[in-house]
């Protein structure tokens, strides 16, 4: 008697592979739906969202997937670029550093291919490398004003040396710009500030 028997991605027969019935099964097999397909996404993005150093096992248990489908699915993110990044979230005051955010609105002056390339590639936090200056977000933005970019630096005087920085460069092409300084974080990244009895004291 002939004992046909699957397991995972692969068919057996009596305990031996037999790849062209394999072959012919997945034919006839329904494939996923793209829906489908998102949703699983969404699931495992929003395990990683929540923590990123969550492993492979833990998601796998929350999201009810097998280990092997987690891995190919972040992989498969990873590779389209929809996963591009991972981060830390850090408490600024305990490294001595304060967060800004600069909203900026553009003149009416054409960028050219150089400035392209400035913003692209980072020479603004460049200049900055020595100086504990760190460039959080850089967003192109629709409203009121059409940049925001957020960073971190030790105190208002190394503020003021970032944005006359920025106007030294980039001069031609802001028309206005404003500084605003995080007094506290109520979430990052979607993640809630830990220190809520600080929070309640400027709430």
């Amino acid at each position: 008697m002939k004992l046909w028997s699957f397991f995972g991605d692969e068919c057996f027969n009596n305990g031996e592979l037999y790849k062209p019935l394999y072959i012919e099964c997945v034919k006839r097999m329904p494939k996923r739906s793209k829906k489908q397909i998102d949703e699983d996404e969404n699931k495992i993005i929003i395990e990683l969202k929540e923590n990123s150093k969550k492993s492979i096992d833990k998601i796998a248990e929350k999201c009810n997937f097998s280990r092997q489908k987690v891995w190919r699915t972040i992989k498969r993110l990873e590779d389209n670029k929809t996963i591009w990044g991972y981060t830390a979230i850090t408490d600024d005051e305990k490294q001595n550093l304060k967060h800004y955010t600069v909203l900026v609105k553009r003149s009416t002056h054409p960028f050219n291919k150089d400035v392209v390339n400035d913003v692209v590639k980072g020479s603004l936090e460049d200049r900055f490398k020595d100086e504990k200056i760190s460039i959080r977000n850089i967003l192109f933005v629709h409203g009121e004003y059409d940049w925001i970019i957020t960073f971190t630096a030790p105190d208002i005087k190394m503020m003021k040396r970032f944005c006359e920085k920025m106007m030294e460069m980039f001069g031609d092409y802001i028309s206005d710009y404003k500084v605003l300084e995080t007094i506290i974080p109520i979430r990052r990244e979607g993640i809630k500030y830990p220190n809520i009895e600080k929070q309640a004291i400027f709430l």
